[in-house]
């Protein structure tokens, strides 16, 4: 069991970290609605366009559960970072996680680590977007994220909070385009390097994130 979950979250590790070899684990099918986080009504809500070559993913960010997390996010989308990099892992059962390469697989040059806010109580819902990390350093997320594109109860927050079981923090979800998520999730993959598995034969670029409004989430 405890060698199953490493193998797990090896999958979010950070890019310079190696990679197995090995098919994304199963995970159980999800149902088609969005994730709705817990008492919603009433908080902060920003609302993010993903403009990808495989269509528009509108994402809402809660700044209220995770500061840190949105306000980085939103760093890096400001200053165009996303702009022209790639989903450079998909696993069909899992998520798809991107943020940092280029389409000729360069990694990025990114600011320092953020803290984990993993105990915000955000699950990792099918469509919910979260911080990717690390698997043995729980302070450890810079600009890539994940989509999780099952329910994925087992990347949350664990009460013995050793590292690898410290969760990847939710900060947002899908609220448009999750069928664009699902085509992504479906694309052709391959191993390559320095990437690992789980690499889309075709890229999937992230051709630009912008921030559309705020204000509070509709009961």
């Amino acid at each position: 069991m405890r060698l199953a979950l490493v193998l797990l979250l090896a999958l979010l590790s950070a890019p310079s970290l190696a990679q197995p070899t090995a098919q994304a684990p199963t995970a159980t099918p999800a149902a088609a609605a969005t994730p709705t986080p817990a008492d919603p009504a009433g908080e902060r809500a920003i609302r993010v366009l993903m403009v990808t070559s495989q269509g528009r993913i509108t994402l809402e960010l809660y700044p209220d559960r995770a500061p840190r997390t949105v306000a980085n996010f939103l760093d890096y989308a400001r200053e165009g970072f996303y702009n022209g990099t790639i989903f450079h892992r998909v696993a069909d059962n899992f998520l798809i996680q991107g943020g940092r390469y280029t389409p000729d697989f360069n990694r990025k040059p990114v600011r320092e680590p953020i803290p984990n806010e993993s105990g915000n109580g955000l699950s990792n819902l099918r469509g919910t977007i979260a911080a990717a990390r690390a698997p043995s350093r729980a302070d450890s997320a810079t600009s890539e994220f994940f989509i999780n594109v099952v329910d994925n109860p087992r990347l949350d927050l664990r009460g013995d909070q050793a590292d690898f079981t410290s969760g990847y923090a939710v900060f947002g979800r899908v609220v448009a385009g999750l069928d664009v998520v699902d085509r992504i999730r479906a694309v052709a993959t391959t191993t390559r390097d320095p990437i690992g598995y789980g690499v889309p034969v075709e890229p999937v670029l992230i051709e630009r994130v912008d921030i559309l409004d705020g204000g509070p989430i509709s009961p």
